[in-house]
């Protein structure tokens, strides 16, 4: 952790634990009763190791995609990237989703994400979530990569999901966040029987995210603590 890092997190009352590791070369910080991890500048919360998690559709039927009062977040590339593969998404989405899209656009600024989001339809669902006739929600953004239509697999805060990435631009600190929710018990439920750890669960979006060193440190953090 670089000095200026310490510093921030000092004026921000945050504790920092030093171990001193030579191999991993992690610290732990310790805000009120939660700890946290570092890596790379990075602040992970130690949930992502200690809670268990798996998605499961067959109960939620994906309810993340229709609920909630803002949007999947974006990052500023990414709206390049849907805005150029549009064509090649829009097969998979919903009439309305189209409609939407095309009166208003996929993207919205909302004030909770300080941020760009996807649009909602005023049913509250995603513009891109499309309804199966099993009755699971499923992402059109995806559908369209898993069929090999588009290059674009979906937004990093979907990929991520349970998990949200954080950010205080005043303190320049960026952190990964166990977002707890209701409609997702059944994920906990299922990921306690598998005995899964969340960032176990997420490890795909993690290494798209911050890149294979990221995540195989992490893990011999969660190995180290067990």
């Amino acid at each position: 952790m670089t000095p200026e890092t310490r510093g921030r997190a000092a004026q921000s009352g945050v504790k920092i634990q030093h171990y001193n590791d030579s191999e991993l070369g992690w610290f732990i910080l310790v805000p009120q009763a939660s700890r946290m991890i570092v890596i790379n500048e990075i602040i992970v919360s130690e949930d992502l190791i200690d809670s268990h998690f798996h998605c499961d559709l067959t109960k939620c039927k994906g309810a993340c995609c229709v609920e909630g009062e803002f949007g999947a977040p974006l990052e500023g590339h990414e709206i390049g990237l849907i805005e150029e593969q549009y064509h090649a998404i829009r097969p998979s989405l919903s009439q309305a989703g189209i409609n939407c899209i095309e009166k208003k656009g996929f993207h919205t600024f909302y004030q909770e994400l300080e941020g760009e989001g996807t649009m909602l339809l005023d049913n509250g669902a995603c513009v891109f979530a499309v309804i199966q006739p099993n009755g699971i929600v499923s992402c059109g953004i995806e559908k369209s990569y898993r069929e090999g239509r588009s290059g674009f697999i979906k937004p990093i805060s979907c990929h991520l999901y349970p998990v949200r990435v954080n950010s205080d631009k005043e303190l320049q600190f960026e952190a990964l966040n166990y977002d707890r929710w209701e409609i997702c018990k059944s994920g906990c439920t299922l990921g306690a029987s598998r005995k899964l750890p969340l960032y176990k669960f997420v490890r795909d979006g993690i290494i798209r995210k911050y890149g294979i060193n990221f995540y195989e440190t992490l893990e011999k953090v969660a190995n180290k603590k067990i």
